[in-house]
């Protein structure tokens, strides 16, 4: 039967997968994914991503029930309709854009966004919350959505737009993990019409799923231990690792 065997593969994508169901359990939630970059060091990022999505959707099953109802509705209004959109964008446009190009994009907003907030408190001028701004909120929205579709590295635009407004981490944790669960189950559909959920793929797919609930579990143990101050230092510290990579790969 089709299947990946190689033994580095699984060596990579299994600490790949525990990392990202940590952050569907809520610690770092939105701080980018782990997995895909790393399988793809060993096979073509697009048959990365299709490994990837089915076992993402079990850590959403899981990330779901944890934070089903806790999100914050006003944002989800804006986000959801937006991000729909950014995934159709994506399905149309794959493989017009080139992987190297969507992460240096996605790596250089995401440092910016990190370099302007680490200025602000070096000099003492931590801004207020932000107040919610419905056309950001689209405008991130959609452009997660498209590079979720792209490479699952929808992350770094929601975070663009969520974390300046400071909501309660269990705010933030849930609608980070509602918003990318529906994106996930959405993308389903179109990454069938693309051939990337073949047999290979799901096969492969099945072998890593048992992973998905572990990491979930100890993200939501994590996140409920620990102070706002620390969760949002380690957001930031993975955020920009996450951007760091992604420039990295850009520039590879």
């Amino acid at each position: 039967m089709p299947l990946i065997t190689d033994p580095w593969f699984y060596a990579l994508a299994v600490p790949g997968f525990l990392i990202n169901g940590i952050s569907k359990g809520g610690f770092a939630s939105g701080a980018g994914n782990v997995a895909v970059p790393l399988m793809a060091t060993l096979v073509p990022a697009p048959q990365a991503a299709g490994i990837a999505l089915p076992v993402l959707c079990v850590m959403d099953v899981a990330g779901l029930r944890a934070w089903w109802g806790k999100w914050s509705t006003r944002e989800m209004r804006a986000l959801l309709p937006s991000g729909i959109l950014g995934i159709a964008i994506g399905s149309l446009a794959f493989g017009l854009f080139s992987a190297q190009g969507i992460s240096l994009l996605l790596g250089l907003l995401t440092l910016g966004f990190l370099a302007r907030s680490l200025w602000q408190r070096l000099r003492g001028l931590l801004p207020p919350p932000a107040a919610p701004n419905r056309i950001k909120a689209w405008i991130c929205g959609a452009a997660s959505g498209l590079t979720s579709t792209l490479a699952h590295s929808g992350g770094p635009p929601l975070a663009i737009y969520l974390y300046p407004l400071r909501l309660d981490r269990q705010k933030l944790a849930a609608t980070t993990t509602v918003f990318f669960g529906v994106m996930n189950y959405t993308k389903l559909l179109p990454y069938w019409g693309l051939g990337l959920l073949d047999w290979t793929n799901i096969l492969t797919s099945l072998l890593l799923v048992p992973v998905a609930p572990i990491g979930v579990y100890f993200g939501i143990w994590l996140q409920r231990r620990i102070t706002d101050r620390t969760f949002y230092n380690v957001v930031y510290v993975l955020l920009a690792i996450t951007g760091a990579k992604l420039v990295w790969d850009g520039l590879s």
